[in-house]
């Protein structure tokens, strides 16, 4: 199995990327990892590597604040695009960037492209659940607008990707929404519930957004816009919560000690809202496994990327969804004749 990663993407590159890429080389000596970036930078880092680390040079490297697709059409051998090339020419199972998210979306239509059937690619962070088995929650900001029909293909997606990856058996897929009731909603949810209801899926109807964290459900089906709106309140939610508890547990010496006793609970409580363990964030839709680590990703986060991407590779994750959603298709043709 050969894994890509994007070695110049994200906040810490190359020096994290790469040394978590070496970690998962060790951890899995069967994987081979391939480092892509500028070979200058990275074998100083890498001199010690495993034999099954390969680097790859990629001489340009996309920004933070590089328009996307302008950027994948003009840096063809940027390390994000040279890495979407592995995963489209055969050469790699899977990819993993840090980088420019929008740049990664582009790298997956324009130089993977998608599934035949799915009419638009998906976003699906993990998002952290009380009872610690999370909710994949998607879209999450690849498509502000959506239709009906892409959410549904979003449920079926969702669906696969719980069973495959994470050993669920029967997924619990929900729609997000303003109430549980069945007629909630606005136009898209209100047309798109039925169509749930429809889907090779377990569909356990609405969920309004407070609801998200209690684990009411394994895959949360939303469009983009709500999606990202939902992800960046409970980011914020988390960093405030954090911060207002240091403020407070650093406030006395009595605070202090309790801290003390109390910091075992709240460094669990932590690694349940960390992104690093989660690894990544899959792109559903494309014609190739590619998964979005977060920009700041640190070592322990590209090694549970890596691991992700391991699992979704062996579950033959692509090809099921690519399979269910073309027997939906020839099953609406037969509807149609």
């Amino acid at each position: 199995m050969r894994i890509a990663i994007d070695a110049m993407g994200g906040d810490n590159a190359p020096w994290a990327i790469a040394e978590g890429a070496l970690r998962a080389a060790r951890e899995w000596p069967d994987l081979t990892i391939q480092l892509v970036g500028d070979k200058a930078k990275l074998e100083p880092i890498t001199r010690e590597k495993p034999d099954n680390v390969t680097l790859y040079h990629a001489a340009e490297v996309i920004a933070f604040d590089d328009e996307p697709v302008k950027a994948v059409r003009r840096k063809k051998d940027s390390s994000l695009v040279v890495a979407a090339r592995l995963v489209h020419d055969g050469e790699a199972d899977a990819m993993i960037s840090a980088g420019n998210t929008g740049a990664l979306m582009a790298a997956g239509l324009l130089v993977v492209g998608r599934i035949p059937g799915i009419e638009r690619p998906a976003l699906a962070p993990m998002i952290p659940s009380l009872d610690g088995s999370g909710t994949l929650a998607l879209d999450i900001g690849a498509n502000m607008d959506a239709t009906p029909e892409q959410l549904r293909q979003y449920a079926v997606m969702g669906s696969i990707y719980r069973s495959k990856v994470d050993g669920i058996v029967k997924p619990r897929v929900g729609l997000l929404n303003v109430g549980t009731e069945d007629t909630k909603g606005n136009e898209l949810t209100k047309a798109a519930f039925p169509l749930l209801k429809e889907a090779p899926i377990h569909f356990v109807g609405n969920i309004e957004a407070r609801d998200v964290l209690q684990g009411e459900c394994d895959v949360l089906v939303c469009d983009g816009f709500a999606g990202n709106i939902l992800l960046k309140s409970l980011e914020g939610t988390a960093s405030a919560i954090f911060k207002v508890l240091k403020e407070e547990f650093t406030r006395s010496l009595v605070t202090k000690a309790a801290a003390a006793v109390l910091q075992p609970g709240l460094k669990s409580f932590k690694k349940r809202l960390d992104y690093s363990e989660t690894g990544g964030a899959p792109m559903l839709g494309l014609n190739g496994l590619l998964l979005k680590a977060h920009g700041s990703s640190d070592a322990n986060a590209i090694l549970n990327a890596v691991r992700q991407a391991r699992i979704a590779v062996e579950g033959k994750l692509v090809a099921t969804i690519s399979a269910e959603i073309g027997r939906a298709q020839k099953e609406k043709e037969r509807e149609n004749e």
